[in-house]
């Protein structure tokens, strides 16, 4: 592909899009995961869309159970040996009692019934067993192209929002977590992407689908060519930082 770039080609992707553009979490966030528990037999990613979070701690326990009610994402989900993908709602857990020693949710816990999932979590974990929210606000981008991007975020696709978006924003600070809470230590998702990087994962927005359904595909187009001509080469390779935000506790 050519320096020049079509918007249509990168604000509808699918669910393969999906896959492509959704940033990967560091290994430091299984690592700290992994050693809050008291063994490492069977950690569960509740809500796991096709594995970013699922894989790696899949390097930390002897097996992993990603769970998600989206067939569609599990199967764009990455293969591992230690790792089984069951299609499942977060509130009926397709475990038996006692068995967890991790549960996870990571970007995925403002979609959920939180009583009824709760109720899973206390029924699945092992005595000790820990459960971690995890989500992921709007990047930051460089000071150059940051401003304008936050404009857009906020004032211009922002209707298009579902409300539980609030709660992600919130770094999920108002959720009801009756849980013996531990201290996380401070950890971002980096990256470095060309434009066509970028433009991908914006497509994965559940606002930026909205909008397009709702026939506002001149804001997609209007933001996406302002942000061609701040970008500079499409090619050039730009630094996208996502500070992440956990609720994590002792079940």
């Amino acid at each position: 592909m050519g320096e020049a770039l079509e918007y249509r080609n990168w604000f509808d992707q699918g669910g393969q899009g999906y896959a492509r553009y959704r940033p990967h979490y560091p290994e430091a966030l299984a690592a700290f995961l992994a050693g809050l528990v008291f063994d490492r037999r069977l950690a569960v990613d509740v809500g796991c869309g096709n594995g970013q979070l699922t894989g790696l701690l899949a390097g930390h326990f002897q097996a992993v159970l990603g769970v998600d009610p989206s067939a569609d994402q599990l199967a764009h989900a990455e293969l591992h040996p230690g790792i089984r993908y069951q299609c499942a709602p977060a509130e009926q857990l397709p475990l038996e009692a006692g068995q967890a020693s991790l549960v996870t949710a990571a970007q995925a816990a403002h979609w959920f019934h939180l009583p009824a999932f709760y109720a899973e979590v206390r029924r699945v974990c092992r005595p000790g067993g820990v459960l971690a929210l995890i989500s992921y606000g709007v990047p930051d981008l460089e000071p150059e192209l940051d401003g304008r991007f936050k404009s857009f975020y906020r004032d211009e696709i922002g209707p298009w929002w579902p409300a539980e978006r609030k709660l992600v924003d919130e770094g999920y600070a108002s959720l009801d977590f009756p849980f013996a809470e531990l201290a996380a230590p401070p950890l971002a998702i980096s990256l470095e992407w060309d434009l066509a990087g970028l433009l991908g994962y914006l497509s994965t927005w559940s606002a930026v689908r909205q909008a397009r359904e709702a026939g506002r595909e001149n804001l997609l187009r209007d933001y996406g060519e302002a942000l061609r001509q701040s970008w500079g080469p499409p090619s050039r390779q730009r630094r996208i930082r996502w500070p992440i935000h956990m609720r994590v506790g002792r079940v």
